[in-house]
């Protein structure tokens, strides 16, 4: 479908009705689907909201095109952790918000589009906040209104949320009910009684996971911002393992398990778990962990290395789609694996751990 015809006043009516705002229940069920639906998104057409052209912003971050999608933080936040910025690993903030020159806009002001899309250079926009309209909807009607040249940021939410002073979630110490109902609970379930805008973090994750998610799968966006939550730790978190999910930036380990079905050969859960341990150090490295040999394959079809039950007691592993390693014990198998990831050159010793949990 072409730009134009995407950009057409009656598509954008027919798009703006089929995006209600969703509640809770609808959070709960998208984030179910959420991994399904952006692993099919990975392999759209994202020629419409993606930015094709790149460009250097002033503090010398790189922006738009084939550039890394970027993590925004406000300057409150940024302040609250500019002093162990150095020990954060993986989940520094990128860019600053206020210092980002950023045009926010209405996407249904006519006028104020096609002043950005007359500008000579690339400009930075967003959708401004308490615009009217569902979050989706409107960096739909962005992405179709802006010229490929400029980059868009997304945002969770079309409205600052505050939370308070919640010392256990600004910690880290999950000592809060909501972090606890969620930690160590096999048999964990979402009440259908249970108000998700009262629990603000688990609220926070399901709807920036839906939104920011569902734009990626869309290929809109070249930087995020997650704005419903206060903790800047949490924050940054949340919007790295989203790109993470949504395979647009991949900065740990990614692992798919599945039990395929009743056929299922081993503990899925503690065989993950050892897996985990073995190689959550390898950034960029796919694994998949499956059930069956029936179904398991096609399941993992994109992931670089796979542990699939082929007896009892036995393994098969496979690079790719192939199956390299047959019948495998399954007291061997987490060893044999790493030594499959050793001998395709994607194995790194883990390093010593200096980063702090923000």
């Amino acid at each position: 479908m072409s730009r134009s015809a995407l950009s057409s006043p009656k598509l954008r009516l027919r798009i703006e009705a089929a995006e209600p705002t969703p509640s809770p229940l609808e959070g709960v069920v998208a984030s179910a689907v959420l991994r399904r639906a952006l692993h099919a998104g990975r392999r759209r057409n994202r020629s419409v909201g993606r930015r094709i052209y790149g460009y250097e912003k002033p503090d010398g971050v790189r922006l738009g095109g084939e550039e890394l999608i970027r993590v925004l933080v406000s300057q409150a936040n940024f302040a609250k952790i500019e002093h162990k910025i150095d020990k954060m690993g993986d989940y520094k903030p990128e860019i600053v918000y206020e210092d980002a020159q950023i045009e926010e806009v209405d996407p249904r002001d006519e006028n104020a589009v096609a002043r950005i899309n007359q500008s000579s250079c690339p400009q930075f926009v967003t959708v401004k906040d308490d615009v009217d309209l569902p979050v989706i909807t409107a960096f739909r009607f962005l992405a179709t209104m802006l010229e490929a040249r400029h980059s868009i940021l997304l945002k969770d939410t079309l409205r600052r949320v505050a939370v308070g002073n919640d010392e256990a979630r600004m910690t880290n110490d999950e000592r809060s009910s909501n972090a606890q109902m969620t930690k160590d609970r096999r048999d964990f379930v979402i009440p259908s009684s249970l108000d998700v805008r009262a629990s603000s973090f688990l609220h926070t994750l399901l709807f920036a996971s839906t939104n920011i998610g569902s734009l990626l799968c869309d290929g809109i966006g070249d930087a995020i911002l997650v704005q419903g939550e206060e903790a800047p730790g949490q924050a940054l978190r949340l919007s790295y393992n989203i790109l993470q999910a949504a395979g647009s930036r991949i900065f740990k380990t990614d692992y798919v398990a599945c039990p395929s079905c009743g056929r299922t050969l081993f503990n899925l859960q503690t065989t993950t778990a050892r897996i985990k341990a073995a190689t959550l150090h390898l950034k960029g490295v796919k694994i998949a962990i499956m059930g069956c040999i029936v179904n398991g394959p096609g399941e993992m079809a994109d992931a670089d290395f796979g542990y699939v039950g082929g007896a009892p007691g036995k393994v098969n592993l496979y690079v790719g789609k192939t199956p390299v390693k047959f019948n495998i014990p399954e007291g061997e198998a987490v060893d044999r694996l790493k030594d499959l990831i050793r001998e395709h050159g994607k194995w790194i010793e883990p390093a010593s751990a200096s980063a702090v949990l923000v």
